[in-house]
């Protein structure tokens, strides 16, 4: 898969969570976006040695203040006309986002076709992972100036303030969630024993079907909005970019399950991020409207 052109702005500014061990947050989304052809500046938003789902672990967050200081310096970059996409997820804490949106307005002032995909990492299905202000300040003020959203279906559940059973649920939460294309992940499949990632935009509704693995790795999301920024960018529809963002991740899940690794391993299966071969379902939904939103 090829990068765009190189006299063209394409490189993604990666915020979110650093670990020292393992294949999430910054550690997942940088390494496919490179390996996909993407200079990445990649900015820490809390420093971990590893997840912290494996066990306990220090927990470094840099100093709000610091945080924006270093967020300015990006702004005011001399090569920030290089880049086209910003990519944000785990913030370490809420006042961080106020810096995220100022940089994203830069990047945008710059190159304003840039595109911000926010990934509002907040929870899963045991609930919040993240102190409510964090989560509320992902929703109430970058979810807002995103281009494209990647929530999980449990943190659009949280953000609607409803439960979401099935996709009917599901397609009117991101109708109303704001950015104008929504990619839930963890969606409601109609396949037995599947799941899926759903796609909706202006034109389309689109779930793309693969059976569920249990207790998977951490770092599908992560991984998930960065390939699917990557194909975008690489100018492939929503339709292409959807099936193949899926069957890679999916197949990377697979591979790893089979060998019982605990973490992605990426490194063993970069080829899937540019030529997966797992086969997926795609259903073409109908898509409720936009005429619709209240």
């Amino acid at each position: 898969m090829n990068a765009e052109k190189t006299d063209a702005p394409r490189a993604v500014i990666v915020i979110s969570s650093h670990v020292a061990r393992g294949s999430v947050g910054n550690r997942a989304a940088v390494f496919a976006l490179e390996t996909l052809g993407f200079p990445v500046w990649a900015v820490p938003t809390v420093i971990l040695p590893w997840h912290p789902g494996h066990s306990r672990a220090t927990r470094i967050v840099p100093p709000l203040d610091q945080f924006k200081a270093l967020m300015a310096d990006l702004e005011r970059a001399p090569w920030l006309g290089e880049v086209r996409a910003v990519l944000s997820g785990y913030l370490g804490e809420a006042g961080q986002a106020e810096a995220v949106a100022s940089l994203v307005a830069a990047v945008k002032e710059k190159t304003p076709n840039a595109l911000y995909v926010c990934d509002p990492v907040m929870g899963d299905s045991g609930g919040l992972y993240v102190p409510e202000p964090t989560a509320a300040a992902m929703r109430d003020r970058l979810m807002p100036i995103a281009d494209i959203a990647t929530p999980n279906r449990y943190e659009l559940e949280w953000m609607a303030g409803a439960p979401l059973p099935d996709i009917k649920a599901v397609t009117a939460a991101a109708l109303h969630a704001g950015p104008p294309t929504m990619l839930v992940t963890s969606a409601p499949a109609m396949m037995a024993g599947g799941t899926g990632n759903f796609l909706l935009d202006g034109s389309q509704a689109l779930l793309a079907e693969h059976r569920v693995i249990e207790k998977p790795p951490n770092g599908l999301g992560d991984l998930t909005a960065a390939v699917y920024l990557a194909r975008v960018l690489s100018g492939q529809p929503p339709v292409k970019a959807l099936q193949s963002t899926t069957a890679a991740v999916y197949e990377i899940l697979a591979r790893t399950a089979k060998r019982g690794g605990d973490e992605l391993q990426l490194e063993t299966d970069a080829q899937s991020l540019s030529h997966p071969m797992a086969m997926v379902q795609l259903r073409h939904l109908l898509h409720p409207g936009r005429d619709k939103r209240a």
